[in-house]
């Protein structure tokens, strides 16, 4: 069934695929869709991820056989074995990826076989099939790392111990991955460890290619990437294991001793990792507490955000800030068994709350009004207040109008910039904490 979606928080599997390939070192797109898709979706994730911008060869600079009527009628293929030939004489890079669009794909190009006469040539060119009806931009992801590290990577056997690839988290639709990987990767380096990011700016080409040698695969998604992974293990032969992105101590200590576990890590060193991250967390938490007891910084919470980070974020204010989330929705294109998924792992965690599957704007905006109605003179009035809102740029007239206090944590966020700023591990909890009491004490 046909439904309506107002001012949606994604895009279509071809925007995924190229913020994807936008973050990846040396992998460079080659737009096969109509005139416009490009430009159009690069800006969406471009502005709408804190104004992160694009990389070489990406965004507003990315090829596209841009095709037209012409095309429509006759057939894209010419255009497109003339786009790959021309991007191979432009643009250095170590990695071309054919993505298509609806247009393409509903008239039918032979996009492998074009892609096929390349074969063997100086570079490698390889494509993925991305069209809207194949899903949204997370979906797009699954769709882009499939094609990379399941068809083009070639098996390999030998595998190195202490090498582990991180994966979940969606490039700019997930606005804050740059500084979550990075976060991650600086907690497991300290155990030892290798990481394979592959989206933060340390990360080569080198790194994508090494993935087949990696003893453990870490997806931070309860439902993107997970065929993915399965059929990563079925072709490299690695594990994988499934988990929330840590926020804060208590989920980054738990989440510490259980890869120290997996990767058979003395736990001596785990614990002094621990014990050192958490003097380190709560030397700086504890300035902080004279404002956050004396000014009663306590409140319900309402989460708008998508399936990555919604039980995250719920776990940090309830666990670590004693805030009461109340209204945690999850804004992912969802099918039953993923909203299960999600569920369970709610669950798991036994978080106060109630998870609400809810896309539309205006009705998660209705479903706030209806769940934390207001004062309307009433003799006894009972209420969830105060309220905090954390959620993306869509909601701000909502939390202005409703006087409620806000953060953009969440896709599309048009009202802060983020650089390097993450809210995984220690750090990140520091961080969000900070994000936090700083809109409360903004007005002062």
């Amino acid at each position: 069934m046909a439904i309506f979606i107002e001012r949606p928080r994604t895009s279509c599997a071809l925007g995924g695929a190229l913020a994807t390939m936008s973050a990846l070192p040396r992998v460079v797109p080659i737009i096969h869709s109509a005139l416009g898709c490009g430009g159009n979706l690069s800006g969406a994730a471009a502005f709408g991820a804190g104004y992160c911008g694009s990389s070489y060869a990406s965004g507003q600079s990315a090829p596209t056989s841009a095709v037209t009527e012409t095309e429509i009628v006759f057939g894209g293929s010419d255009r497109l074995h003339e786009e790959i030939q021309s991007t191979l004489d432009l643009i250095d890079a170590d990695l071309f990826v054919v993505a298509t669009g609806c247009m393409t794909e509903m008239i039918g190009d032979d996009v492998q076989g074009v892609v096929s006469e390349f074969a063997g040539g100086r570079k490698p060119v390889i494509a993925i099939s991305t069209p809207s009806f194949k899903g949204d931009a997370y979906a797009g992801y699954s769709i882009t790392l499939e094609g990379i590290f399941n068809k083009y990577l070639p098996r390999s056997n030998p595998k190195k111990p202490k090498l582990v690839n991180l994966f979940g988290l969606v490039p700019s639709y997930d606005p804050f991955f740059r500084g979550d990987l990075s976060e991650i990767k600086r907690l497991l380096e300290k155990l030892g460890l290798e990481a394979n990011t592959f989206f933060t700016p340390d990360q080569t080409f080198a790194n994508l290619a090494s993935a087949p040698s990696a003893s453990l695969n870490i997806l931070f998604s309860h439902v993107w990437g997970v065929e993915f992974v399965e059929n990563f293990e079925q072709r490299h032969g690695t594990p994988y294991w499934i988990t929330d992105l840590p926020i804060g101590p208590e989920a980054t200590d738990h989440f510490l001793k259980e890869v120290a576990e997996k990767l058979e890590i003395e736990a001596q060193r785990v614990e002094e990792v621990i014990a050192q991250e958490n003097k380190e967390y709560y030397g700086y938490f504890q300035r902080a507490v004279d404002i956050f007891t004396d000014a009663d910084y306590k409140f319900y919470a309402a989460i708008i955000t998508n399936s990555n980070y919604a039980i995250p974020y719920a776990e940090f204010l309830e666990r670590e800030l004693g805030w009461v989330p109340k209204d945690i929705f999850i804004t992912d294109l969802l099918h039953d068994g993923q909203k299960e998924l999600l569920r369970e792992a709610f669950q798991a965690k036994n978080l106060l709350g109630e998870l609400i599957f809810e896309r539309d704007t205006s009705r998660i905006g209705v479903t706030l009004r209806q769940r934390h109605p207001q004062d309307q003179g009433q003799r006894y009035f009972d209420a969830y207040t105060p309220l905090y809102l954390l959620g993306s740029s869509l909601e701000k007239e909502l939390a202005v109008g409703r006087g409620l206090n806000y953060l953009s944590v969440s896709f599309p966020v048009y009202n802060r910039i983020i650089v390097d700023r993450g809210y995984s591990g220690y750090r990140g909890g520091l961080h969000l904490f900070e994000d936090l009491i700083d809109v409360l004490v903004a007005p002062k």
